[in-house]
């Protein structure tokens, strides 16, 4: 999940920073409800979903996208010295965090269980907002018609390159090409997350 120097492997997008923090909620709520016990991708996806129904972004966002939305929160808790909130989501075929996860795990998740996050919200928004503002330039953010049009478009002319890239994988394509991200980088970038997260979601 993250490079030597402990940084993300990309810069984050304004899709990672509100998605992340919309995981942020959920993986506090279930810390509290259940004591820290593991949460797999989809189930996060879906209990984030239930928190905030009418998020049209989190709606969007699929199980293969969810690593950089993680680092976010790792991130987060790590400029604000909490236990690392994000160690709670773990992969559906390991029922652990993906191979990139280099902290104790057994530790981490009982400083999560042990950590009072009552107060913890409230550092969220501004921490959010300074990392919108870090956001780099890119090509301005397109539509979901035009991208969906980008997508077809590279498939039809790469298609030997699609040939793991499932239909819900299309859908976080189709997420970082509305962020600005060219065809080749969000085709690289989805496929670097399927070998990392190994995830083959239904949510």
């Amino acid at each position: 999940m993250t490079n030597e120097t402990n940084e993300p492997v990309r810069p984050f997008t304004l899709n990672d920073i509100e998605v992340g923090s919309r995981l942020y909620e959920a993986l506090v709520h279930h810390a509290r409800a259940t004591q820290g016990a593991p949460i797999i991708y989809g189930d996060l996806l879906a209990l984030a979903r239930s928190l905030h129904p009418d998020d049209e972004v989190l709606r969007r966002a699929v199980p293969v996208g969810i690593g950089m939305k993680l680092l976010f929160v790792e991130a987060f808790c790590k400029a604000n010295g909490y236990p690392n909130l994000a160690c709670l989501a773990v992969n559906r075929q390991r029922r652990r965090p993906g191979p990139g996860y280099t902290g104790d795990w057994e530790a981490d998740k009982r400083a999560v269980t042990a950590f009072d996050w009552s107060t913890a919200d409230a550092r969220l928004a501004a921490y959010a907002s300074a990392t919108r503002a870090a956001v780099p330039k890119r090509r301005p953010r397109i539509t979901e018609t035009e991208a969906r049009e980008k997508l077809f478009a590279h498939f039809r002319a790469h298609r030997d390159a699609y040939a793991t890239v499932t239909l819900i994988d299309r859908e976080e394509i189709v997420n970082l090409l509305r962020e600005g991200l060219d065809e080749d980088s969000a085709l690289r970038q989805v496929l670097d997350a399927k070998g990392e997260f190994g995830e083959e979601p239904s949510a």
